[in-house]
């Protein structure tokens, strides 16, 4: 059967759609990219924050528009619907199946019974199929989050703290290494608590050391660390690996102490000073990125002002920003949304612009140093290869690294740059040939 197949929201998100096709695929389904073409066409949804369900509701009615054309099943499955099975069961007919995340490990099944062609019942124990740069994977190390951040949905949609057996992750980082994957980036809800929820104590040191010993992975980098659980134990691991980044990914949210207490998030601004000061200490060449909210209920100018006087003390390499919005079934949703949307949006564009300043300062340190960098592509208007050095993570929002080449290089192939200017958010080079 033709099988087309739409993967929206998080690299989280990106793994689930992985293990799809890797079903699909054994299955002896053709996966076609031309959705005009496919006789069924399979949706993996966002459902956290308002612009993602946007983004979900109106790419499923495109897609039902095609069964107009000839298309025969169209099927929802992720994190909408589990959050809206009920609803969008009712209100969108023209979806043959709404399929929820605690559905999974029957979605062989599903997908049978649905599609009136068998599809094998092995979803999570198949291979993947990598749908990205065949040089770049995704390893999930756990799903679910224990955190219970007051304006955040993820624990309701994806449930408690899970992590991933290590011998397992170990065996897939291997598998992917071989199949040609050189670049590992570690994903998970809240990286930093790989494994607690087996004893109580944190692995991703014991993970890590592992993941480092694996032939052909070159770099392996870890998003989204909980500031509050980043211990010396962890920094010492980065610092004396051969292969692991030095690339903090720590979404950290606010700078002020009252709101951080308010969004129930553990630790404090001094402790995002300090262990982002450790960090520096150690690896005086990290990467910092972060994550921060804008106008969250009863937030007050001096509040606002603990953010950026943060932000001035840590001098983030990448920050990104948004402004709140209430999000139902969340304990934020019973707060009072009090701060007006122009002063949310004022807020939000001083961060944006103390953090330019920030940023550019820290990019024209760069300029004459040499880096690794991993070439992607060919951009043939400018005449100039597009990759990234380990300062950029693969998701398209810390930026990039063009320069030129006297000598023709392949994409996945690592070269040594040596950066000449700034451009916004890039670093400008040449190759060292």
């Amino acid at each position: 059967m033709k099988i087309g197949v739409i993967s929206l929201g998080c690299a989280k998100n990106l793994v689930d759609t992985e293990y799809l096709l890797g079903i699909l695929k054994e299955s002896g389904h053709d996966i076609v990219t031309d959705y005009d073409a496919a006789e069924a066409l399979i949706i993996n949804t966002c459902g956290f924050i308002e612009s993602a369900k946007a983004e979900a509701i109106d790419t499923i009615l495109n897609a039902a528009d095609l069964k107009e054309a000839g298309l025969k099943k169209l099927i929802v499955m992720g994190c909408l619907s589990q959050r809206y099975k009920p609803q969008l069961t009712e209100e969108m007919p023209e979806v043959d199946r709404f399929i929820a995340i605690d559905e999974y490990k029957d979605l062989g099944n599903i997908l049978s019974e649905v599609l009136g062609e068998p599809v094998i019942n092995t979803y999570g124990k198949t291979t993947r199929v990598l749908s990205a740069k065949p040089w770049m994977a995704y390893l999930r190390i756990a799903d679910g989050c224990d955190n219970k951040c007051s304006y955040c949905a993820i624990p309701l949609i994806r449930g408690p703290l899970r992590s991933a057996d290590r011998k397992e992750l170990v065996e897939e980082a291997k598998r992917l290494a071989k199949e040609g994957v050189k670049e590992l980036n570690l994903i998970a809800q809240d990286s930093s608590r790989y494994g607690f929820d087996i004893d109580r104590q944190l692995h991703l040191s014991e993970l890590l050391k592992e993941l480092d010993e694996i032939e052909g992975l070159h770099w392996i980098r870890i998003l989204y660390l909980y500031p509050d659980e980043i211990p010396d134990d962890l920094i010492g691991t980065i610092a004396a690996s051969k292969h692991i980044l030095p690339y903090f990914d720590i979404p950290v949210q606010h700078g002020s102490d009252r709101i951080l207490k308010l969004m129930n998030r553990r630790g404090n601004a001094a402790t995002i000073r300090e262990r982002t000061a450790a960090i520096r200490r150690a690896l005086p060449d990290a990467v910092l990125r972060t994550t921060l909210i804008a106008g969250f209920p009863s937030e007050t100018e001096e509040d606002h002002q603990n953010t950026l006087a943060m932000i001035r003390d840590v001098e983030w390499d990448h920050l990104g920003a948004f402004t709140y919005s209430k999000e139902e079934d969340t304990p934020a949703w019973d707060m009072k949304d009090d701060v007006p949307a122009e002063v949310k949006e004022e807020r939000y564009k001083e961060i944006m612009e103390l953090q330019e300043g920030i940023a550019s300062a820290r990019l024209a340190g760069c300029i004459g140093k040499t880096e690794e960098v991993l070439v992607e592509s060919w951009d043939s208007l400018t005449q100039m290869y597009i990759g990234r050095s380990a300062r950029y993570a693969p998701d398209n929002v810390d930026g990039n690294v063009r320069f030129r080449s006297a000598k023709a290089l392949e994409p996945g192939e690592f070269v040594n740059v040596r950066f000449t200017r700034v451009s916004r958010h890039n670093l400008i080079g040449v190759a060292d040939d």
